[in-house]
């Protein structure tokens, strides 16, 4: 079996969390998909499939034959060098043989290339380097590449639009003379035979051609088997207009119904399109994000400065950004020095200093100097696509809560069509007795119950309580510098009751420095360069502070032969004929190397929060080097913070006891997991997992740590959650990023994802007890059908718009 793929769709089409299991159905059904995902909310669904046994083809005709579509862009190319019509051909076969390109037309006379194509998978940047890798150049395009999906959006809600105010030209006129008629404000004119004609006039462009999407919806889903919303609002509007048909031609007495079934319709529609409205402000994160990218920039090439579009930067251009201006992709300075507002990526508000050799991120503002800086990721790899890619990834997943919904949803439409068969049933066989002088028979009675029915059920708000709020909850989450891989991470989070904090470079700053040397008879600077020379090899950090002293005080390290390094112990080799090792008491004990007078030493600086590095030459310890590292800022008022939200926290090191105890006492945390080895890190975190003695349910754990060390125990917490600063392991097993070094950024998650998770709730509890209140009601003749639309027209609005809430919620 091949590499599996991963693709994510725009879908348009979708109504209801009906139509999301209708197409996951089918796409699941398609030979060689292994998994799919469809988010309602963000109307995309994700599908990891076997190149080798289907390919994008066949993918989007699955989706199509399911009755639903794929939102596309166009782009317009004018050509440059195309000299006949076998470069029109040739051109024509390379843009088609791109992913994510549907459609390409060359014509050889106008020297302009057509592209349809799917914007989630192909970017119009990259459609101009297939043109210049065939040989020929694209002088100009058509569109914005950025907003092709926008574009089909906007158009599906211009066309709700449109759709209202038909429906409203010909449903309100309709409306409001039924309901003066009935209330005797005209006379025995408006009872004439000829109005009758006039209102089914006017409620039939309603029924047939402002419902016609409710029509062909309901045909598409029973086709495929399943039953959606557009399957209520069909059958309730038609039984209603149905009815109303033998009346206006004479062949029974009664009441029409016309303007019920024409209101129902316009008021579906009304709430569709502020549906729609309120979800493209779900969405507005990765607006936001997008917009934050420079359109250009200032590229040194052949040692002329020229200005291109940055989707032309290639890694290795060498580029200028002046004061005030816009970092345009990541790379590394060469030249100059300034400071660096990062606080739309990181979410802190202080500038950074920048200086050769220090890394740039695209999308970040220069506040100060000149910077020349050497490109090194440009495109879909800089830091900002990334995020991009991962909160849209984040946006379509699925929280585990909403597994109850989706259960529901499957068999929700069939049930409420059962209970309205029911309803009419029951109020025309057993209903009570109507008075002689009744408006209404017994079979309008029942019927106009049954439609109540129909059209009162809501599978939408049921279908967006979950996938709104993570949508919302993940796009505030990257605008305060937290990533979430997933829905399910959002939501575990949430549940968090014991933080596991790592020491070095997470409460700590992760810079050790020396602070005391302690000889026994050998000169300081002799120890020293006899442990530096040793550890110039290390890449731990206390190792690299006792490389960095020497280096300061200048002096001349000795080369090295059998450099080895223990894992939580510590480092030797030989040196100027003298074999040294370096390490914690740990390593010495083992050896079985004597500490001779030096142990209360040893006590003294681990009492003082500081890590004590023993130095053994030639069999026996002849001194301490040792280290101290602080605490960062904000990291104290963090756990705080964390202990007043009710979480237990511990900290785990394999620093010793006293030296972990010291930096515990000064950070506010009493649980302390010291002398743990890498590899014990683990072992640690799957203890704290355990139930407590008499617990029904297990803690959730949160592990947060940035080195290669951590990453082990960041994939066996419930919780992973990795400090951006740190090691790109450590990301990448870790559910939840934080871009900034900064320990509050742990704090703001957790109250995230609990303000998350209880919009969740309520939406849940809003589409839940609106249904088994609502229903009920309208079967027992309580609900007029046209108040029973307004009220399913407007009950997945208020899911969408409280979900909207989190965007301007205080996040601690």
């Amino acid at each position: 079996m091949s590499e599996p793929k991963h693709l994510t769709l725009p879908i348009t089409g979708m109504t209801c969390a009906n139509c999301v299991a209708t197409v996951e159905r089918g796409l699941k059904k398609q030979t060689g998909v292994q998994d799919a995902v469809v988010n309602l909310s963000s109307e995309r669904a994700t599908v990891i499939f076997d190149p080798a046994l289907v390919d994008l083809s066949a993918i989007t005709a699955r989706i199509e034959r399911a009755g639903y579509g794929i939102a596309t862009g166009e782009a317009e190319l004018i050509i440059k060098r195309l000299s006949d019509a076998n470069d029109a051909a040739r051109l024509e076969k390379a843009l088609l043989q791109l992913e994510g390109v549907l459609e390409a037309q060359v014509a050889l006379a106008t020297e302009k290339a057509r592209v349809r194509y799917i914007p989630t998978i192909v970017s119009q940047a990259e459609l101009r380097k297939t043109v210049a890798q065939a040989g020929f150049e694209a002088l100009e395009l058509g569109g914005d590449a950025d907003d092709a999906e926008a574009q089909a959006r906007a158009a599906e809600i211009a066309h709700q639009k449109r759709m209202l105010i038909t429906g409203l030209i010909f449903a309100l006129p309709l409306f409001l003379f039924s309901m003066a008629r009935d209330f005797g404000l005209f006379g025995m004119w408006a009872h004439a035979d000829w109005i009758h004609w006039m209102m089914l006039a006017f409620a039939t462009p309603v029924q047939f051609y402002v419902g016609a999407q409710y029509y062909t919806g309901a045909i598409k889903a029973l086709r495929n088997g399943a039953a959606n919303m557009d399957v209520l609002i069909a059958l309730g509007s038609t039984a209603a207009y149905l009815y109303s048909l033998p009346i206006v031609f004479g062949w029974l007495e009664g009441h029409v119904y016309l303007e019920t079934s024409a209101v129902i319709i316009t008021l579906v529609r009304l709430g569709k399109l502020l549906e729609a409205r309120a979800k493209g402000g779900a969405s507005e994160a990765i607006k936001k994000l997008l917009g934050l990218r420079a359109k250009t920039a200032q590229v040194i090439r052949d040692g002329v400065e020229i200005e291109v579009p940055v989707d032309e930067v290639r890694v290795g251009d060498d580029v200028l950004v002046r004061p005030g201006e816009k970092i345009p992709v990541d790379g590394v300075v060469i030249e100059g020095r300034s400071t660096v507002d990062e606080s739309m990526l990181t979410g802190e508000s202080l500038p950074v200093e920048k200086g050769p050799g220090d890394p740039v991120t695209g999308a970040t503002l220069n506040k100060q100097g000149l910077l020349k800086f050497e490109a090194t990721k440009v495109g879909r790899e800089t830091a900002l696509a990334q995020i991009i890619r991962l909160v849209e990834e984040a946006q379509g997943s699925k929280a585990p809560i909403q597994q109850l919904a989706d259960r529901i949803s499957a068999v929700f439409v069939p049930i409420v069509i059962g209970i309205a068969v029911l309803t009419f049933l029951g109020w025309f066989f057993l209903g009570p007795a109507l008075p002689e002088n009744a408006e209404l028979n017994g079979f309008t009675r029942a019927l106009i119950n049954m439609v109540a029915v129909l059209v009162i059920a809501c599978p939408c708000a049921m279908g967006l309580a979950t996938p709104t709020a993570v949508m919302v909850g993940t796009g505030r989450g990257a605008e305060l510098g937290i990533l979430l891989k997933n829905g399910e991470a959002l939501e575990r989070a949430g549940h968090i009751s014991v933080v596991v904090l790592d020491k070095t470079g997470t409460i700590t700053k992760g810079q050790p420095a020396v602070t005391d040397i302690v000889t026994d008879q050998l000169p300081e600077d002799e120890l020293l360069r006899l442990a530096a020379s040793v550890e110039k090899g290390s890449e731990h950090p206390l190792g690299e502070a006792i490389w960095a002293e020497a280096t300061t005080r200048g002096l001349e390290l000795f080369e090295i032969a059998g450099f080895k390094a223990e894992a939580g112990r510590g480092v030797n080799a030989e040196a100027n004929g003298h074999m040294v090792s370096v390490g914690n008491s740990r390593m010495m004990e083992e050896r079985g190397y004597p500490l001779n007078d030096l142990l209360p030493e040893v006590e003294r600086l681990q009492a003082e929060a500081k890590t004590a590095m023993l130095v053994a030459i030639d069999g026996a310890v002849r001194g301490i080097i040792a280290v101290a590292d602080t605490l960062k800022e904000g990291s104290a008022e963090a756990i705080t913070d964390l202990r007043r939200m009710g979480l237990h926290v511990a900290m785990i090191t394999g620093d010793n006891h006293k030296t972990a105890e010291a930096i515990a006492r000064q950070a506010g945390i009493d649980r302390v997991l010291a002398e743990v080895l890498p590899e014990g890190k683990t072992t640690e975190i799957k203890q704290l997992q355990t139930p407590p003695t008499g617990a029904k349910t297990a803690p959730v754990v949160a592990m947060v740590g940035d080195g290669v060390n951590d990453a082990p125990a960041l994939a066996q917490a419930d919780v992973g959650i990795a400090i951006g600063t740190g090691t790109d392991v450590a990301i990448a097993a870790a559910p939840i990023t934080l871009m900034s070094g900064d320990l509050r950024g742990v704090v703001r998650a957790i109250a995230l994802s609990r303000k998350t998770l209880r919009t969740i709730k309520q939406n849940l509890f809003w589409a839940f007890f609106y249904n088994i209140i609502l229903i009920p009601a309208a079967a027992l003749g309580l609900l007029n059908p046209m108040l029973a639309a307004g009220a399913m027209a407007f009950s997945s609005v208020f899911v969408v718009t409280n979900s909207l809430r989190l965007k301007k919620a205080e996040i601690a």
